[in-house]
């Protein structure tokens, strides 16, 4: 099965919406260009070896207060 994505303004019912066969869907929301935007400079960051070690994430989940 194939996926679609849908822009929705909130109100009127997206053509991808109408295009589909009757049946029963999950519809889920996509990331927020400001959020994919991030994702993707962490991704560079790390491939950059700018990432912190799995260790120091570890730590700092546990205990926030103590960032380095």
């Amino acid at each position: 099965m194939e996926s679609t994505i849908i822009d929705w303004d909130g109100e009127k019912l997206p053509e991808e919406l109408k295009r589909l066969s009757p049946g029963r869907y999950v519809i889920e929301p996509m990331l927020s260009v400001e959020e994919e935007t991030g994702l993707m400079s962490a991704l560079d960051q790390l491939d950059a070896g700018r990432g912190l070690s799995l260790a120091d994430v570890i730590r700092e989940i546990k205990n926030p207060s103590r960032r380095s």
